[in-house]
């Protein structure tokens, strides 16, 4: 694979820093930022030149890490949810997953303006916020970028999804006016929140279409965000029996969004963050003898944070699930977050418990003969036991040369045929050292699954395209 080489040099006067020269470069800050449709986020920046990107299929992706991460980047820190009602979608999330509530902003703690509930389950972070009414907002919000006009046009034109993907950088400050030095459209510029010694600094970026990219850094990176996650908001005090409560999801490993084009949003992405391609997939390697998508997947330095971008293949027989999303989500969007599991059986065990009272449902499993083959595929590394349980719940199991993936997929989380959330376990792929960590991807994204999860969906669409086509006007 060819690899564009691209060196940009930036002449300081000694009388300024980087920092400043970015501030002075970055000419949109401070402008209110359009929303973004289709393809108009990519590809248009005013001084990024042009990039050739082309798909390409998981086995001739030669995989490097070129370190080329333009700011420091620690890890994810939080998603952010924006809803119509966060007491309600909070306490479902909460059941479903095993996620006790540990923080919260809303008129208990003093805040008029928006309604913010925080869950967690060890280093993974969900944030839920819906609007009060505008005509009784008489304070600054605890989350200092959120808007009533933005949220209300967002819920009623996505429902449910995913406003702000979070990451913790070393230096928001640095990150954003790197990001738009680099093309990248502003959301909102720093803005530094708490004490001098235990202040926040907050900055976004757009990521696809209306769903920002969240920069958030902490003068004291070890402080626990559960009792000091924002200032404004408050540390739950509860039973102990309540934050015992633990399904076994250990963090989030992976984040995609769907778009109509793949190609510029790659570009767009790479070139404000420094990304690497980490793996990609074709319709060749993913796709149905129906329908398929292409997918390229960038990751941070330390592939902490690792961001995936899908695409639908046209003119196949059916229409990609890929494109259904986009019509129901009225435009790109993330389409699926998906949470480490140590134990995916023990998360699933109790998952399903809850499923037929609030929790989330699963999409249907492979057929039987998936499972006769498994143990050709995975007697070395998975017990009898395991293949059996694998069966019971529906878990699809694949490798790559390094290590396995166990993975499910929830159906949609909402009304719409749009978001939802992959459960996975990753075995193998240890590295040694004083702490023993596991290597980032390890055992991939599913790539000889991803067909398997397509033909459920497939199957999914048909049942209410059935009974859309069945209704009559009278």
């Amino acid at each position: 694979m060819k690899k564009l080489l691209c060196c940009i040099y930036i002449m300081v006067p000694q009388s300024h820093s980087l920092r400043e020269t970015l501030r002075a470069d970055s000419s949109d800050m401070g402008k209110a930022p359009e929303l973004l449709i289709g393809n108009e986020c990519a590809g248009k920046h005013h001084n990024s030149p042009a990039m050739e990107f082309n798909p390409v299929d998981y086995n001739n992706l030669i995989q490097t890490n070129p370190m080329s991460d333009l700011f420091s980047v620690r890890r994810f820190h939080h998603v952010e949810f924006w809803c119509s009602d966060a007491t309600n979608t909070s306490r479902r999330f909460s059941s479903a997953l095993g996620m006790p509530l540990v923080a919260k902003s809303d008129l208990s703690t003093g805040n008029t303006t928006h309604a913010s509930y925080l869950l967690r389950s060890d280093q993974l972070l969900f944030l839920f916020t819906a609007p009060y009414s505008a005509t009784i907002s008489t304070n600054t919000p605890s989350i200092p970028t959120f808007s009533h006009t933005a949220c209300r046009a967002f819920t009623a034109s996505h429902g449910l999804a995913v406003r702000s993907i979070a990451i913790e950088v070393d230096d928001a400050d640095l990150a954003y006016y790197t990001s738009l030095s680099h093309g990248a459209k502003p959301s909102s510029p720093p803005i530094t929140l708490g004490e001098r010694k235990n202040a926040v600094v907050l900055a976004e970026v757009q990521l696809f279409n209306d769903v920002v990219l969240r920069y958030i850094s902490y003068k004291q990176p070890t402080i626990d965000i559960a009792s000091m996650f924002l200032p404004g908001f408050e540390s739950i005090k509860t039973d102990s029996s309540s934050h015992s409560i633990d399904f076994g999801i250990r963090r989030l490993d992976h984040v995609a969004g769907n778009f109509p084009e793949l190609a510029p949003v790659i570009n767009y992405l790479k070139f404000f963050t420094g990304f690497h391609e980490f793996a990609g997939f074709t319709a060749k390697d993913v796709g149905t003898s129906e329908s398929g998508m292409n997918s390229m997947i960038l990751a941070s330095n330390n592939e902490k944070v690792i961001i995936g971008v899908n695409e639908p293949v046209y003119g196949t027989k059916r229409r990609s699930q890929i494109q259904t999303f986009l019509e129901h989500n009225e435009g790109p969007g993330i389409q699926h977050l998906a949470l480490q599991s140590e134990d995916i059986f023990q998360t699933l065990r109790e998952m399903k418990r809850r499923s037929v009272v609030g929790g989330f449902e699963f999409m249907p499993p492979p057929p039987p003969t998936y499972y006769r083959n498994l143990k050709n595929r995975a007697a070395d590394v998975l017990s009898d036991e395991q293949m059996n349980a694998c069966e019971e719940f529906g878990i699809l199991v694949d490798r790559d040369n390094e290590g396995t993936l166990l993975q499910i997929f929830t159906k949609p989380l909402g009304d719409r045929p749009t978001i939802f959330i992959e459960i996975i376990q990753r075995i193998g792929c240890m590295i040694s050292g004083v702490n023993m960590q596991q290597k980032p991807g390890c055992g991939g994204f599913g790539k000889g699954n991803i067909s398997e999860l397509f033909k459920s969906i497939e199957e999914y669409e048909k049942t209410f395209e059935a009974q859309t086509s069945d209704i009559h006007i009278i």
